[in-house]
C-alpha cells in the first residue's frame, strides 16, 4: 500500500488541525511540556490565557519547559532569556538592563492555541477544518466527568475507527455491554464538509435504569446512538434513551504524540444521574474498562496508520461510519496538502 494512503500519527496533513494537547487544569502555573506529531511544545498561561510555543529557546535549543512563568513572562533555565505573551525576548540578563535584543530572538509559536470544553487545543498552523464542539459541556443540565489520560502505543486513526465501529461490541466488550444483538442496525450518515454524523436506533440492555428493577420499564429498551465527527480525531458520541429519557455524551479526543504513540483524552457529560457525583464516578469506571477492552486490541496492531484508501480493506454495510471515516479524512489530507 502507498504510503500516501496511510493516515500515521505524523502526517504532514495533520499539521493543518486542531488537536487536544492538555486538560485544561494541567496547564497552570508551570510551563507544560506537550508533544504533538513528533514535536515538542511548551503551553504556558501568559496574560491571562493559555499560550503555545516550540518548546527550545531560539539560544541554545534548551527546553523552555525548563523554565519558570511569573505569569505574564516566561523565563529559560539555562542563561535566564525571558520571553512575553507573544514570544518576543525582553530580556538577556547577560547583556544588562536596556541592551538591544537581537531581533530574532522570538519563539516559535502555534498558529493558535484555545481552550473548549475543559481541554486545551492546539493548531501548529492554519486548520484545515474548525474545530468541533461538545453544546452539552455549556448546559448546566448535564454533570461531567473525566476518566483519567492514558497514553498508548496506538495509531489515533485506528483508535477513531474503533470508535465508531458497532460491530465489535458483542466480541471485544464480551465482558461490559457487549451481551447485545451482534447485527448493527441501519446507519444513516450526513457529511458536512470535513464533519460527519452517523445516527441510528436499537434496542439495548438498560440496566442502569431504575425502572427496570421496579417492574416499571422493561430491560430492552430503544436508544438512539449519534455520533458526531469533526476532522481531524474529534468525536462525539450522543446517546439518548427514548424509553427512559435522558442523554449520555461521550467525549473521545485524540493527540497524536509521536508515529507510536497517543494521548487518549475522554470526557462524560450526563444528564440523567441526578446531579450525583457517586453515580458519575461509577459510569466513569465503567468507561474506562471499556476503553482498556478497546486498547487489547489496538495496542496489539503491528501497523499504526489507518488506510485511506477505501479499497485497501473488505467494507460491508455495518461500516457505514468507519468508511465515511476513512473519506472524510482523505478529503482532510487532500486539503491541507493543497497549495494556498
Amino acid at each position: 500500500m502507498a504510503v500516501g494512503s496511510l493516515l500515521t500519527n505524523t502526517h504532514p496533513a495533520l499539521r493543518h488541525a486542531w488537536h487536544p494537547v492538555a486538560r485544561a487544569a494541567e496547564v497552570a502555573d508551570r510551563p507544560r511540556r506537550v508533544v504533538l506529531l513528533g514535536e515538542p511544545w511548551v503551553l504556558v498561561r501568559a496574560g491571562g490565557r493559555v499560550r503555545a510555543f516550540a518548546d527550545r529557546c531560539p539560544h541554545r535549543f534548551a527546553p523552555l519547559s525548563l523554565g519558570a512563568c511569573d505569569g505574564t513572562t516566561l523565563r529559560c533555565a539555562y542563561h535566564g532569556w525571558r520571553f512575553d505573551g507573544e514570544g518576543r525576548c525582553v530580556e538577556i540578563p547577560a547583556l544588562g538592563p536596556g541592551a538591544a535584543l537581537p531581533p530574532r530572538a522570538q519563539l516559535a509559536a502555534a498558529h493558535d492555541v484555545t481552550e473548549r470544553h475543559g481541554m486545551v487545543f492546539l493548531a501548529p498552523e492554519e486548520p484545515s477544518a474548525p474545530l468541533g464542539a461538545v453544546p452539552e459541556a455549556d448546559d448546566p443540565a448535564f454533570l461531567a466527568g473525566d476518566l483519567p489520560v492514558v497514553t498508548a502505543r496506538a495509531s489515533a486513526g485506528l483508535l477513531a475507527d474503533n470508535f465508531l465501529d458497532m460491530a465489535h461490541f458483542p466480541f471485544v466488550h464480551a465482558a461490559t455491554f457487549g451481551a447485545e444483538e451482534p447485527v448493527v442496525p441501519p446507519i444513516a450518515v450526513a457529511r458536512d464538509g470535513l464533519s460527519f454524523t452517523a445516527v441510528s436506533e436499537h434496542e439495548f440492555a438498560n440496566r442502569e435504569d431504575p425502572a427496570v428493577a421496579a417492574g416499571v420499564r422493561p430491560l430492552l429498551q430503544r436508544r438512539r446512538v449519534t455520533y458526531r465527527v469533526d476532522a481531524p480525531f474529534h468525536l462525539v458520541l450522543r446517546l439518548d434513551f427514548l424509553d427512559a429519557g435522558g442523554t449520555n455524551v461521550i467525549g473521545f479526543f485524540l493527540q497524536p504524540e509521536t508515529e507510536v504513540s497517543c494521548r487518549i483524552y475522554c470526557t462524560l457529560w450526563r444528564d440523567d444521574l441526578e446531579g450525583d457525583a457517586g453515580r458519575m464516578q461509577e459510569a466513569v469506571a465503567f468507561e474506562q474498562v471499556v476503553l482498556d477492552e478497546d486498547l487489547a486490541v489496538q495496542q496489539a496492531y503491528d501497523t499504526l496508520a489507518l488506510p485511506l484508501d477505501p479499497t485497501a480493506e473488505v467494507h460491508t454495510k455495518a461500516d457505514r461510519a468507519t468508511l465515511e471515516l476513512r473519506r472524510m479524512l482523505a478529503s482532510f489530507a487532500a486539503a491541507a496538502s493543497a497549495p494556498t
